[in-house]
Formats: C-alpha cells, sequence, structure tokens
C-alpha cells in the first residue's frame, strides 16, 4: 500500500498501486542508464493509443517478453522472436510496434557509437537540465518534444511523435511535470 500522508498529482488520484508507485518513484526523475531509458522509449511506444494505465499494468510482462529491453538482444529479434511476440497474450500484440521497438533498438545503438550514451543524446538537448513546470495546464506537447522527435526521426526511430516524446521526456525526468503542490516534485 502506498503511504497516504503525502500530496501527489490530482491526476494519480484512484489509480491503482503499481501507477501510484510509477508516479512516485519514476515519472519525473532523472534517468541517466540506457538500458533503462530503452525501456521507457519502448512502453512508450506501445502506448500509443491506449492508456498509460494499461501499458504499466502490463509491465512486467513486456520486461519478460524483451529480455528486460536488453536493446543489444531487441536489436537482434527476427522474425521468429516477432511471431513469439505476436502470440503472447500478456503483452499489447501489434506487429508495427513491435517491428518499431526492434528498428528502434538498432537506432539506438547507432546514437551510442555516435554520443558514447544514449544519455548524452537525450539530456543534450536541455543542456544535461531538467525542466520543472512552473504553473499552468497540462501539456502533451512542445517545442522540446517537436525537436527531439524531429532529430529521432531524421535518425529513423519508428513511432515516434512529439505527444509520444513528450510522455517519455517527463518518464525520463527530463521534465518534471509534478504538480507543484506534490510532495514528488
Amino acid at each position: 500500500m502506498m503511504e497516504e500522508n503525502v500530496t501527489r498529482c490530482e491526476w494519480i488520484q484512484g489509480k491503482p498501486d503499481y501507477y501510484v508507485k510509477y508516479h512516485d518513484e519514476i515519472w519525473g526523475k532523472p534517468e541517466y542508464n540506457d538500458q533503462a531509458l530503452f525501456k521507457w522509449l519502448s512502453l512508450e511506444i506501445f502506448h500509443i493509443g491506449l492508456s498509460w494505465q494499461l501499458v504499466l499494468s502490463k509491465y512486467h510482462y513486456f520486461l519478460e517478453a524483451f529480455d528486460h529491453f536488453d536493446y543489444q538482444k531487441v536489436a537482434t529479434y527476427d522474425e521468429k522472436k516477432i511471431e513469439e511476440l505476436m502470440n503472447n497474450p500478456k503483452i499489447i500484440r501489434y506487429r508495427r510496434k513491435i517491428e518499431a521497438t526492434i528498428n528502434n533498438a538498432n537506432r539506438f545503438l547507432e546514437v551510442q557509437e555516435e554520443f558514447g550514451q544514449f544519455s548524452d543524446y537525450i539530456w543534450s538537448f536541455t543542456d544535461d537540465k531538467q525542466i520543472v513546470r512552473q504553473t499552468g495546464p497540462e501539456l502533451t506537447k512542445s517545442p522540446l518534444s517537436d525537436a527531439v522527435t524531429k532529430d529521432l526521426k531524421q535518425r529513423g526511430f519508428k513511432f515516434v511523435g512529439s505527444v509520444t516524446i513528450y510522455s517519455y521526456l517527463q518518464a525520463i525526468g527530463i521534465l518534471n511535470d509534478h504538480e507543484p503542490t506534490c510532495d514528488f516534485r
């Protein structure tokens, strides 16, 4: 059970414990580990057109099915592995998203070759600084997510639109969009 003596973002109220845990422990916290960065990018792709709660409810099944999002392994997935994933009822089975995840693992490796770490690349868009929301309405995209999206697409990443990337930047803590009154800000 999650702590009840804390103030959280309004949108998390009434959500299941696993979602609250995501809010408290991951969302908006700076992430620099490349495997985690690939994992969250991949999960955001599966999120497209679906609820984030659904994706999080399948989190452990995704980890198991995708070799804990080891991007070096995912980059080698072949048609046999795609069929295995398509037949796994515990994950979201959408062929184009699975193929995009494999493609993106290969693009991820190319970014690492160029920058040393994907972390160095993704954090370079904000000069290694976290952007903390001050006030205003919840956003779904921004000039930052537009710029990151444009660059990712030029590098051959798939299923990366500005709304998806905005959500990704929140997940990995480049954007800290916790509400000003949230104790996890």
